[in-house]
């Protein structure tokens, strides 16, 4: 979701840096980006270490669920590209699931911009055991669909997602967005979803 249908990252880097001022701490963009895709409580344990918190890295992960829900909640901002291909993908029949390591109450603001069933399985962070880049996350999702991971196309902006999909042993469009992501043997490149088809995707 994040990187890919809304482009959300900044929102995430902007609240880390506010977590960071408010406990006097030092936050750089390089820290910013290794945080890019992970699972929220691995993020929440480096907020921890890096800014010396009290906090639990559970408790670090709501406090960064408080300050980017406020802000998804003024604005989604939808990548380019992205809102049109999911409507054509409802619109088509394309069966969708919904693969973040973001939890459920930063998603359902999101979704209640789209269509009902738009996606038909939604697995979020909170809900699987291993986050990316384990391959669990979208195992669960094909599982749920009833479809073969083999014939999936994973979307994703960041190596770790992409690792998660590949190891699932979907078929990967890479996006790159805020980090760079190397090349891979079930991976395909785009620049932007603007454009994109069902049909293309079918023909990856």
């Amino acid at each position: 979701m994040d990187g890919t249908l809304v482009d959300t990252e900044p929102y995430w880097m902007a609240t880390e840096t506010a977590i960071a001022e408010q406990y006097g701490g030092t936050w750089t963009h390089e820290d910013a980006m290794s945080l890019v895709g992970n699972d929220l409580l691995v993020s929440g344990a480096y907020l921890k270490t890096k800014l010396d918190l009290d906090q639990s890295p559970e408790e670090v992960v709501e406090m960064l669920l408080d300050g980017v829900v406020a802000q998804v909640r003024h604005s989604v901002p939808w990548c380019a590209g992205s809102r049109e291909l999911l409507l054509a993908l409802h619109a088509a029949g394309v069966p969708c699931g919904l693969v973040t390591m973001s939890y459920q109450r930063f998603v359902a603001p999101i979704l209640e911009h789209l269509p009902p069933e738009t996606f038909r399985v939604i697995v979020t962070g909170d809900m699987v055991s291993e986050g990316k880049p384990h391959p669990e996350a979208y195992l669960t999702a094909a599982a749920a669909l009833g479809v073969d991971p083999a014939d999936c196309v994973a979307i994703e902006d960041s190596p770790t997602g992409a690792r998660s999909a590949e190891a699932a042993g979907c078929r990967v469009l890479v996006v790159p967005n805020h980090v760079p992501v190397p090349e891979g043997p079930k991976r395909v490149f785009r620049e932007s979803l603007e454009g994109l088809s069902p049909e293309d995707l079918a023909r990856l």
